[in-house]
């Protein structure tokens, strides 16, 4: 893998209202997960402290938070790193959605009210749009957010919080993965047929039918995305 160029954030002091660690994981962990900080990054202490105009304790302290959820690694000679994806940790990151969702869509088809459905119905209608007239002045992050917000809403529906905490941690890493492949090939991500296939079936209370449109669609986006890295790596080698 090529070594990236040293990046830093642009200009942003921050506001004291909160702590300053907790400001500067947050400003961290949104730039990792919008691709402003890319994959592959190299993060060094002092350009960050710089940028965000804090000394270099509570950014430590943020890129230990943020190693400790596996967003920010060490390369093998010990510079720290925005976390890079490959193959077989897609393939991880996938098999645990599709066990994880699989769960999430059959208790959606029991637990979902009026209301939650049409918050899923409202976000498929925005994905829809998206991919219409007003795709092109979209970012490939908030196209992923889209997708994001409707399985997130379906987690929801579950009435299983641990459910949605568990999902939550593994979309943080989704993120990254899906950020580098949409930068590469922004039709590897499918938001419009297979989200209503699945929305439908939750609509009509079909718990088996609902499970296995989830598991296609899914299984479908995980050999996109895999195509996608092994053509990425193909090219950088």
């Amino acid at each position: 893998m090529a070594t990236p160029p040293v990046l830093t954030l642009s200009s942003r002091p921050l506001q004291r209202a909160q702590s300053l660690h907790e400001q500067t994981y947050q400003t961290l962990r949104t730039a990792i997960l919008s691709g402003e900080l890319a994959s592959g990054d190299r993060l060094v202490e002092t350009q960050l402290a710089d940028s965000l105009q804090v000394s270099r304790t509570p950014i430590r302290e943020a890129i230990r938070q943020l190693q400790r959820e596996s967003l920010i690694v060490a390369d093998d000679n010990g510079a720290l790193r925005v976390a890079w994806l490959s193959v077989a940790d897609a393939g991880h990151l996938y098999d645990c959605r599709i066990a994880l969702e699989q769960v999430s869509v059959a208790a959606a088809c029991s637990h979902a009210t009026t209301v939650q459905l049409e918050q899923i119905d409202l976000a498929i209608h925005q994905a829809e749009r998206s991919t219409e007239q007003e795709s092109h002045q979209l970012t490939n992050y908030q196209l992923l957010h889209l997708d994001y917000q409707f399985h997130r809403l379906l987690a929801e529906s579950s009435g299983n919080p641990w459910l949605v905490t568990l999902l939550d941690q593994v979309f943080d890493k989704m993120m990254l993965l899906r950020l580098r492949t949409m930068q590469h090939n922004p039709r590897v991500l499918e938001i419009r047929t297979e989200h209503r296939r699945i929305y439908q079936a939750v609509n009509d209370r079909d718990a088996s039918t609902a499970v296995q449109a989830m598991r296609d669609h899914l299984i479908a986006s995980k050999e996109r995305v895999i195509q996608e890295i092994q053509q990425i790596e193909g090219t950088e080698e």
